[in-house]
């Protein structure tokens, strides 16, 4: 996985990092709220090797399993 198939999976650098870093504590949390009842965050969507949220974040945006709303300003 290259940086640039994340960057041009979502547009501009800006956005990347912000939506990365938001799932990247979506995945965090997962980790932390297993055993704890109802699960409220989405487990990883891909099989990674790596234990990095932050890898896993963007080894997801690179396959496309995330979706990112686009604001027309």
């Amino acid at each position: 996985m290259k940086l640039e198939d994340v960057v041009d999976e979502i547009g501009n650098r800006f956005a990347t990092v912000v939506v990365a870093a938001r799932r990247a504590r979506d995945i965090n949390a997962y980790y932390h709220q297993l055993g704890g009842g109802y699960g409220r965050f989405v487990p990883p969507q891909v099989h990674s090797l790596s234990r990095k949220p932050l890898t896993i974040a963007m080894e997801e945006i690179a396959e496309g399993k995330v979706a990112v709303e686009r604001e027309e300003a």
